[in-house]
């Protein structure tokens, strides 16, 4: 029998682990902080959590156009907003637990180094192994000029612990968590500056969603701060003050650093076995998961391949089928899915807007606002559309755009075309229910049918 070890209980840990029993191996997993890594305890599961009552506030802040009534302002008790975030993540983390337990992994708590590639030390504790996964995540990124306390300058990963709902809240950095935070701060009723060094928020998501979401961060009260960049963070009495390179000041009283991530990748012993990195700090893997050494593969944050959970889950089950001798399909990032839960939502699969435009093939789009779809109006929605890419001639779908509430449901029909290789005809001869926001999507497609 394989005996697998596993450095990391996130989706990319845990899956892996949940497929190598499967296939035969003796797994053994090893976790530091609880399993579910910081996906389910700290980050993801957690702020969607928080998001999914800042989209209910929302919701109800526009019910007057549907002809509701509210006799008093609905407010959030983020005192047990926060309790049952961390509830649900404990919960979560629980249940995985539960299906590690029934598949025959063992868990192990601690903190793993790499003696070897075939030896791997958790407290006095020696694990003699026949491959290895690292599966370690990463952690937020911070400066010496704005380090966290906890208490009014925070990471994602500290949020939590707020009893009162923030006066107003800065947020530094416009990228997915730094957006995603000032939308469910702002949706919570809170004052929300948003500090970006771009010229836009969402620098790295399609231009044309990343400007609805800011006009409508805009319409609900929030500052946008483009081209402005932190120099520093600091404690005010009983606030916060952001002071830009520019010599500009910005108090409030929090402040939420949303700088990036760094790969928990140090005191591995990665040096010690040869594991090569990049100049980021992150693990070297190719499209099956392996790093340069033999028998240690990796997966998820760590290796900075599209830092998303779906992607970690999928590198580590690939690594372990790959290993065991089973039927191996390496990652293709041209299929991957992904979201941006602000709100509206964002959601992109395969090529994007910047990939077309950079590209020698011939690609047409369609673009469809949500607006003139009935379920809509009918919905009171008034921002985001649908954006098809297809090849010229043979109209095979090659990507998309939604923006809209719960767009990450609605790009799944997308998803499924773009990675079954189906043509716009196809996804348009599909029924679909009317009225429905998927109805766009089809129709999206119907408009580059024999596109010439």
């Amino acid at each position: 029998m394989t005996h697998v070890t596993i450095i990391g209980g996130g989706p990319g840990g845990y899956e892996a682990a949940l497929v190598a029993s499967r296939l035969g191996a003796d797994v053994t997993l090893v976790e530091r902080d609880g399993v579910g890594g910081s996906t389910v305890l700290t980050d993801c599961v957690p702020s969607k959590t928080l998001i999914a009552t800042s989209d209910l506030l929302t919701d109800v802040s526009g019910a007057a156009e549907l002809g509701i009534e509210a006799p008093t302002a609905v407010r959030a008790d983020l005192a047990a907003v926060d309790k049952r975030v961390l509830a649900l993540a404990q919960a979560q983390s629980d249940d995985i637990a539960e299906r590690l337990a029934a598949s025959g992994v063992k868990v192990l708590a601690g903190t793993a180094t790499l003696e070897s590639a075939q030896l791997v030390v958790v407290g006095d504790a020696r694990i003699e192994t026949d491959a290895i996964l690292l599966a370690t995540g990463a952690h937020p990124r911070v400066s010496d000029d704005a380090q966290p306390d906890g208490e009014r300058i925070l990471t994602w990963e500290q949020v939590y612990a707020l009893e009162e709902l923030p006066e107003h809240m800065i947020v530094v950095g416009s990228g997915v968590t730094g957006a995603e935070f000032a939308s469910a701060y702002n949706g919570l009723g809170a004052t929300v500056t948003l500090v970006s060094s771009r010229d836009r928020v969402l620098p790295g998501e399609d231009a044309d969603a990343a400007t609805v979401i800011e006009d409508v961060f805009t319409r609900r009260g929030m500052t946008v701060m483009g081209n402005s960049r932190m120099a520093s963070v600091e404690r005010i009495d009983d606030g916060v003050r952001v002071t830009l390179t520019d010599g500009r000041i910005v108090d409030g009283s929090h402040c939420l650093l949303a700088l990036g991530s760094i790969p928990n990748t140090e005191g591995l012993g990665l040096d010690t076995i040869g594991v090569e990195l990049d100049d980021g700090g992150f693990i070297k893997v190719d499209r099956v998961s392996r790093t340069n050494v033999r028998g240690v593969y990796a997966a998820g944050d760590c290796t900075g391949v599209l830092m998303l959970a779906s992607v970690a889950a999928q590198q580590g089950r690939i690594a372990m089928s790959h290993l065991l001798g089973d039927a191996v399909h390496p990652l293709d990032l041209g299929k991957v899915s992904s979201n941006v839960f602000t709100s509206p939502e964002i959601a992109t699969v395969g090529l994007s807007q910047k990939q077309v435009d950079e590209s020698d093939a011939s690609i047409v789009s369609a673009t469809l606002p949500l607006a003139s779809n009935a379920r809509a109006k009918m919905q009171g929605v008034h921002d985001g559309f649908v954006k098809i890419f297809a090849r010229r001639g043979m109209g095979i779908v090659v990507g998309g755009v939604v923006v809209g509430p719960k767009a990450s449901e609605l790009i799944h029909v997308i998803s499924l075309a773009v990675s079954a290789s189906l043509t716009v005809d196809q996804v348009a001869d599909a029924f679909t229910i009317y009225p429905s926001l998927s109805g766009s999507v089809a129709e999206a497609a119907r408009r580059l049918h024999d596109t010439p």
